[in-house]
């Protein structure tokens, strides 16, 4: 772990946090975005890019697979010589990687943080279910929690969610087949709040926030499930982490930016 000496000369831990994430050329999503919101939060990035897309602010126009073999050795190599205190998995790209991915995670304890990305906000690229149930069943021992929205939970679980009451029952059928805590975003369900719930076993919790009365903001999912990874470094329980990593995504969407000429992002 990295140590940093503040401006009075005291020393604190900063967290190294491994980021598995496609690479989104406009920024507001994806790898970059996802080490911006580690930086923000008292961690130090490293990673390596599981997926290349042509994306700009107004959405995705395509993915495409990286070497499985490249991915494979560079993860090799980080792992092999720096301690990771958290892990972030975004857009798996193929099954190649997925395959890599569960080899190579056996060198680290770090708890894993997935966002699930089926289908972005912008844009008409989505991935099929096939791949996620291969994702679930390769990566499930290393996973500590999945962050999927609730029409990425309705693909994983082969249904339409419909209300709030619904996503718990999903979720925890999920979290019960997976062996693997359940953070389902609640941003697109209706209702006057935003309510994630948060899954573990038999243990339900709600996480409420108010709703922010603005346009879809790019990047929400992953600035989210990469907050709740850093604050796992930092050592917070994964309740704690959720909820602070909640705090952090509505502050940012309420003071999001807009780097070109389509959707705001969260960073």
């Amino acid at each position: 772990m990295s140590i940093y000496r503040d401006a009075g000369g005291a020393t604190r831990p900063v967290p190294n946090v491994l980021v598995c994430s496609g690479l989104d050329p406009s920024g507001g999503a994806g790898f970059i975005a996802d080490t911006r919101v580690v930086e923000q939060l008292g961690g130090r990035p490293i990673g390596v890019v599981t997926a290349l897309t042509v994306q700009d602010t107004r959405g995705m126009r395509g993915c495409h697979e990286v070497d499985s073999d490249v991915f494979g050795a560079q993860l090799s190599t980080l792992l092999t010589d720096i301690e990771v205190q958290a892990v972030k998995l975004g857009i798996l790209g193929s099954q190649s990687v997925i395959s890599e991915l569960a080899e190579h995670l056996d060198l680290t304890r770090a708890p894993v943080v997935w966002d699930p990305v089926m289908a972005p906000t912008q844009g008409d690229v989505q991935f099929g279910p096939e791949l996620f149930a291969r994702a679930l069943e390769e990566l499930g021992r290393h996973l500590t929690l999945i962050t999927p929205n609730s029409e990425e939970l309705g693909r994983l679980t082969g249904t339409r969610i419909t209300d709030l009451a619904h996503a718990v029952t999903q979720a925890k059928a999920l979290s019960a087949v997976g062996k693997v805590a359940v953070l389902v975003k609640g941003g697109h369900l209706p209702g006057d709040e935003s309510v994630d719930v948060l899954c573990q076993g038999v243990e339900t919790e709600y996480l409420k926030g108010r709703r922010v009365a603005t346009e879809d903001v790019h990047g929400t999912g992953c600035a989210l499930s990469t907050a709740i990874a850093v604050h796992l470094a930092h050592g917070l329980p994964l309740a704690g982490a959720c909820r602070e990593a909640k705090r952090f995504v509505a502050e940012r969407i309420a003071h999001a930016v807009r780097p070109g000429r389509g959707a705001p992002a969260v960073v």
